[in-house]
């Protein structure tokens, strides 16, 4: 018979081999559907290409929700020594982020809840939520769907390729970032390079920006606590002539949604000072701009007392587990999740330099070290049998 740690692996490249762009996995949700009839766990779409399933134990109790995201990235995958038997299929698409071995790890809880159903009290439920890699995501749709009602608590995970296998990082509170998008248009008065006292050049005032913008916002918000880049600038046609208006698009990501009002409200600031400063006598209406702040997902903050709870559990169970890891600046739609009902996100690592596992998440190259599939089982089990166990110990 194939061993339970087999198996895992084998549904991992399965999904390896066939990964879907968000909102576009119906080949995946056929599989998870698939796997868990076959483990004979009642299972349902939801939002269009997601999947919910519950094991109920022996007598009723409180419910614990665990969720995997399921789609895969915009990426062509580059063949490595490593990948040869389970190399992307679908041309322009891979798994770059680990979202494979989040299913594969997910179905393998599934298998052992299922298997020992009569020493549980309570209920498991299963998410496996598509698009989390394009705002606005799919936990938005999946808690619209209902496919929170009734649980009591959540708990997910995410492979890291800068992190060593073995490795689990937890933290009470913030832990991941909010993510936020901008664009400014700013309008001037086109003409010739030779005439610029005729002209009002957004370029210029679009610089002036740029160079002042993190320099005034460091002084309201620390500067380890946001980072903020510019994407992409577009203006003009023309090398001897001054453009009549300027796009900048770029990005900002913060811990605190005081620091993202903050931000924001420097723009404002530093746009208005610039409009004055850029104005002329007889040019009526411009320099204007117009400043749009696109909020996407929020900080992902896990709940004190759960994750207290939790890696008390973990600290007996795996060598190390740091419980009070630093904050990253990576953004995950989990925290909709958490806005709603009390859990946990813990980050695994699987960077073995040994085996030759050392690309980060997004490479074209990115893979993972398969023994962190248990590692994952493990977590996830351990946590959600023990919640099922002690409620009380993990909510307020």
């Amino acid at each position: 018979m194939q061993s339970f740690e087999k198996w895992v692996q084998d549904i991992r490249r399965e999904f390896h081999r066939n990964p879907e762009l968000s909102f576009h996995e119906y080949g995946t949700q056929e599989i998870i559907m698939s796997v868990l009839e076959e483990l004979g766990i009642n299972c349902r779409k939801i939002a269009d290409t997601g999947v919910i399933a519950e094991v109920r134990g022996r007598t009723p109790g409180p419910c614990i929700a665990i969720r995997s995201d399921i789609d895969a990235l915009a990426a062509e995958e580059s063949l490595t020594a490593l990948n040869k038997e389970y190399i992307s299929q679908n041309p322009g698409v891979m798994h770059a982020c680990g979202h494979d071995g989040h299913m594969a790890i997910v179905l393998g809880v599934a298998r052992l809840i299922k298997e020992r159903r009569k020493d549980i009290c309570g209920t498991v439920r299963f998410i496996f939520q598509p698009a989390e890699e394009v705002p606005p995501g799919g936990a938005s749709r999946i808690i619209d769907e209902g496919g929170l009602e009734g649980v009591d608590a959540i708990i997910g995970l995410h492979v890291f390729g800068d992190v060593d296998i073995g490795v689990i990082n937890i933290r009470p509170g913030p832990f991941m970032a909010s993510s936020n998008r901008f664009k400014v248009k700013i309008f001037g008065k086109g003409g010739h390079h030779s005439i610029p006292d005729y002209c009002i050049d957004p370029i210029q005032v679009a610089s002036e920006f740029i160079s002042s913008l993190n320099p005034s916002i460091s002084k309201k918000v620390c500067p380890l606590d946001y980072v903020l880049g510019f994407g992409t600038i577009h203006s003009g046609s023309q090398f001897n002539r001054v453009p009549d208006e300027l796009e900048l698009v770029g990005s900002f990501r913060t811990f605190d949604d005081m620091d993202t009002d903050a931000i924001e409200q420097t723009m404002s600031s530093i746009l208005d000072s610039l409009m004055v400063s850029y104005s002329r006598e007889g040019f009526d209406g411009v320099p204007s701009y117009e400043l749009e702040v696109y909020r996407g997902y929020p900080v992902l903050f896990n709940d004190p007392l759960f994750t207290d709870t939790a890696s008390k559990l973990l600290k007996t169970k795996f060598p190390i587990v740091n419980t009070h890891a630093k904050a990253i600046f990576g953004a995950e739609d989990f925290a909709y999740y958490l806005q709603e009902v009390p859990g946990m996100y813990a980050i695994i690592g699987t960077r073995n330099v040994e085996k030759g596992i050392v690309e980060g998440n997004h490479s074209a190259s990115f893979d993972i070290d398969e023994d962190v599939l248990i590692t994952g089982v493990e977590l996830l089990y351990s946590v959600a049998v023990d919640f099922l166990k002690n409620s009380g110990a993990y909510l307020e």
